[in-house]
Order: structure tokens, then sequence, then C-alpha cells
């Protein structure tokens, strides 16, 4: 990684663990309004400042807007300051660079704020080229619109792409936000995390947890709902014995749960995760991550046994 950090990303390099609010107003995916709601979601934020998670990443297509109109009203009722990331989706009529900060300042209206920390490509275009989008990053920080610019879903050559569109603008790619946990180590094994590091991009991991996975929750005789059945059916008769060695991992940390470990994991891979609440029970779950870290003879364990099962 690069030696000096440009101040504008410093948070995301001192940040060990964020907040995802994917599930904040999303009825398609998690069917908000069923089981949790806007008390549940506001106790999870409030939760995740109380542990010292700071940064909440959204977009502007969770929940149609709901999820960036939520995290602005509870940042508001806060009163302390919260650094906000959120996304640009790549949408088929927009077809320019002025599209990206026409989006920003959308969001920036559902938020409430004059500025976010950390705007996103949410994924690269399959008919609009990276350098156009990537060039409405560079207007948007010239604009004073967001502190820092990443990208999102990109592969190592698109992400080598966008690096240097900005860097004629001496504007540093912040992060790269990609799924990465130990049922998907695909970033690690093809080599994009090892560019990461050397470009001083910082990786950030969304569904650390692999949407509930690594939690102890679901097995053979307990799948998971709705679409994750169809994603993770593949792996349910071998997880158990990945979470056995998550859960024996854990006794040796003072009890600490299957999830915590999989968090610790991605943070000790040089990772930012960023694992959702949709309640102050699970806020405080994920900040039992923080705090300890697991040895290298344990990470090689994880590893081992994640190989038999994880993608890549």
């Amino acid at each position: 990684m690069n030696d000096q950090i440009p101040d504008s990303v410093k948070f995301l390099h001192d940040a060990e663990m964020g907040l995802g609010a994917w599930a904040w107003g999303d009825r398609t995916f998690w069917h908000f309004g069923r089981g949790y709601g806007e008390d549940d979601i506001a106790a999870a934020f409030r939760a995740s400042l109380d542990a010292g998670v700071t940064l909440v990443d959204t977009a502007e297509i969770y929940g149609n807007g709901r999820s960036e109109r939520y995290l602005g009203q509870f940042i508001r009722q806060a009163g302390q300051p919260v650094q906000v990331a959120t996304k640009f989706l790549p949408f088929p009529w927009r077809l320019s660079r002025n599209s990206v900060v026409r989006a920003l300042r959308h969001s920036l209206e559902r938020l409430g704020l004059e500025r976010v920390d950390l705007y996103q490509i949410h994924w690269p275009s399959p008919i609009v080229p990276i350098e156009t989008y990537v060039e409405g990053l560079a207007l948007a920080v010239k604009a004073g619109l967001t502190l820092a610019v990443g990208v999102s879903n990109y592969d190592k050559q698109q992400m080598q792409r966008a690096y240097s569109v900005l860097a004629k603008y001496d504007i540093p790619l912040a992060s790269n936000q990609v799924e990465y946990h130990l049922l998907d180590r695909r970033v690690e094994k093809n080599g994009l995390l090892e560019r990461c590091r050397e470009l001083g991009v910082r990786l950030i991991a969304y569904s650390p947890l692999a949407k509930g996975m690594l939690t102890g929750k679901y097995g053979p005789e307990s799948p998971p709902p709705g679409l994750r059945a169809g994603e993770y059916g593949r792996v349910l008769k071998d997880l158990p014995s990945l979470l056995a060695l998550m859960t024996e991992i854990g006794q040796g940390h003072g009890g600490k749960t299957p999830a915590q470990v999989a968090l610790n994991w991605t943070i000790c891979k040089g990772t930012l995760p960023i694992p959702g609440a949709k309640n102050a029970a699970q806020a405080a779950q994920n900040a039992g991550a923080l705090g300890w870290r697991l040895t290298p003879e344990e990470i090689r364990a994880l590893d081992e046994a994640s190989d038999k099962i994880a993608k890549g």
C-alpha cells in the first residue's frame, strides 16, 4: 500500500468496520416492514454509533431511496459526526459524466446533506465506458459534493482504468466495494485484493456474513428463506463443519460467535467489512468483532476449511 495516505481517504483506512444499510427500507430482498421496521433500524444505527462504528454505507437504489432518507433522518437526530458513503447506479439512460453529478445531488437531497464522504459507482455499466462515469466522479469531487470517490464490483482491470482516470486529476481512487467473506474468496484468489493493497485502494467487503449464512442461523435442516436459499443451497451440507470450526475458534477468544469470527477474519485480511444490521442486537453482535484479532494459525485453519466450499 502507498506509504502516504491522502487526507481525503484517511477516514476509510482508519475505520475497521462500517455499517451496511441495504436492508433499510428494502422490501424486495430483506422484506422491510415484516419483522423489522423504522424503530428497529434507528436502534441499529444508535447501537453502531455507541460501539464506535461511524461509517454507514447506503445507495440510491436501496429501498428506492428510502435507505438514504432514513439515514439522513437518523444523522440529524444523532447530533454527532457520521461518515456517509452512497452509490450511483448506472441505469441505461444515464449516459454522460454529468449524470453522476445529478444523481449525487439527488442523493444529497434525500440525505439532507451538503456533501458525502464517499461516492461510489455501484456497478460497471455494460454500455457506458468506465472512463465516462469516473470523469463524473472527478466532477463531483471538484464541485465539493463528495470528499472521496470509489467504485464497486469492479474487477482488477476495470479498477485500474478508474484509478488511471482519477490520477489525471490528482484524485485518489479511495475504494472498491466487492463481495468478500469465507464463502466467497474470489477477490483474494484472483489478485484483486492484492492489487488494492498495491494501489492504496481500500477494499470494502460487502455481505461479509454471506447474507446471514455465517451466523450459525442456517444449515441443512434450516435453509435461509427466499432468494438466499437458491444462492447458498450448494453449500448448506458442508456449512456445519466450517461453523463448528468458527465456534471452536470463537471459544478461544472469550466466547466470540461465528459471526464475530467471520467479521474478524475479513478485518485480518486487510479489508473493511460493512455488515448490515436490522436492529440493535445485530449491531451489537457486529461490534463484538472489534478489539481483538485472530491468530495467524486460526486464519490459516479458516482458510483451509473455507477452501473446500467457497467460491473462488
